[in-house]
Formats: C-alpha cells, structure tokens, sequence
C-alpha cells in the first residue's frame, strides 16, 4: 500500500456533505502545492477553510503529517473554541488554532486562511519598510497589505483581537518577524494571493542584493492597485483563480495524487 493511502479515511467521505468533501479536497490539494512549491517549515505552519454552511467550524492540518501527506478525509475539523467536533486520530497546531480562529471568527466572508514561514517571507516581514512596489506582482499589495507586529508565538488567545483588527478588511497581511498570511474567498483565490505574495518577496530579497533600486511613481503605482482591486470586485478575478487552480489540480494529479481521499 502507498504511503499516502495509509492516511485515507471513507467513513470521512460517508459523514460529510458534498460540499465540505469538497473544501476538504481543496485544501488537502493546497497542503500539497505549498510543500511542492517549497513554502513549507516541516509540519509547522497551517492553512484552514471554513466548513461550508457554518460560521464556527473550520478544517486544519493534523498535526504531525507532512503536508505531502495530507489527505481529505485527513483533516481535522474543529470549532472556533477549539473543540474538535469529529472523531479523528489526529491533534492540531495550537498557534496554527489561534491565528485561524480568530480570522474565521471575525471575517466570515472568508473561506480559507493561509500561513507560512518562507525564507524570502520572513526576510522582508523583518524589513522596516515592509514590501516595496518593485513589480507589476507587488504592486498587487500596493496599499491593500496589512502588518501585524510579532507578539511572540501565537499561543496567547488575547492575541486574536489585535490579529484581526490589523487585517481589518484586507485580504493579505504580513506577520512582522514571523511570515506571511493570505485569505481567500476559495481556497483557490487563497493560493493565488499566497503565490503572488511570496513570488513578491523573493523578488525584493533578490532585487535588494544587486544595484540601485527603480520604484515605479506614486501615481503609477496607485493606478496598478487601483486595476487589480477593480479585477477584485468583479466576477474575472474569481474566474481567472478557478482557472489557475484547476491547472494546478491537474499538475497535483500527475506529480503527487491521493489527495482526494
């Protein structure tokens, strides 16, 4: 048996709607696009959607299995008050619980949450000017990414309200000494921002090793965000994520399958 069928669970598949199976395959496929992409810090970061139909119950990793190895019947379900609410084997990430629980309480208009550790993340959220508008990618966050300042590990819940204040209505915010964090109103539209961010801090660490730097103008540099906010609010943007994400599915399918199960 591979190893990745070990992991898999049909009496999941029997007890949940089409819908959650669903967001469940999504972000079983998400785990492995982040660890294929190189986004991963061993089991240590997370990523969470939101169980159709509810306001409170949300999936996450099981903690201790590689992202490559996460499965849909895998994930863990649990409630905004940490209670795991379906039987299963597995335990979660506490800092991984504080930081999801206090953007799925508050913004309901989300449906999933991404987090991650990178190197190029963690540099430039450790850079006092945060991220620089040196590209057409990273103009995407011109004046539309928030900052949340490092509080230590996130294990205190109290940290939750300040967490999500800073995020505000944003969709993207950089966790100042610690990494980066996108939402979505899909999983795909998550991983999109996610690409788009991380790519936008590889850019600038690489940028900020060669010569003198050319920013774009100010006007410029509005006009760009005022284009991509505009793809936003219409029904393209979701279109184009759906696009990109069922040509990631099928890559996924070819290089690591399984995560369907």
């Amino acid at each position: 048996m591979a190893l990745l069928e070990t992991y898999s669970d049909p009496s999941v598949r029997d007890s949940v709607s089409d819908e959650e199976w669903k967001v469940r395959v999504d972000l079983a496929a998400c785990y492995r696009l982040v660890a294929y992409y190189g986004w991963t810090d061993l089991i240590f970061t997370h990523i969470s959607a939101r169980v159709p139909g509810t306001d409170h119950h949300f999936l996450l990793n099981p903690y201790g299995l590689m992202f490559e190895e996460i499965t849909a019947s895998s994930l863990v379900k649990l409630d905004t008050d940490g209670e795991i609410v379906m039987e299963t084997d597995y335990e979660v990430n506490a800092a991984g619980f504080t930081i999801h629980s206090a953007v799925h309480q508050a913004r309901h208009d989300l449906a999933c949450v991404m987090h991650t550790h990178t190197v190029a993340g963690m540099a430039v959220s450790a850079q006092k000017a945060g991220l620089l508008p040196l590209a057409q990618t990273s103009l995407e966050f011109y004046e539309n990414l928030a900052y949340h300042d490092y509080e230590g590990i996130a294990l205190d819940l109290d940290e939750r309200e300040r967490l999500v204040a800073d995020l505000g209505d944003k969709m993207a915010m950089m966790l100042r000494n610690h990494g980066l964090l996108t939402c979505g109103k899909s999983v795909a539209q998550a991983f999109t921002k996610m690409h788009s961010l991380e790519k936008s801090c590889q850019l600038q660490v690489a940028a900020q090793a060669g010569g003198e730097l050319i920013l774009p103008s100010k006007e410029v540099c509005e006009h760009t965000a005022k284009q991509f906010r505009q793809s936003e609010n219409t029904e393209a943007e979701g279109h184009l994520d759906q696009l990109a994400w069922t040509a990631l599915l099928r890559k996924l399918d070819r290089i690591n399958p399984g995560y369907d199960s």
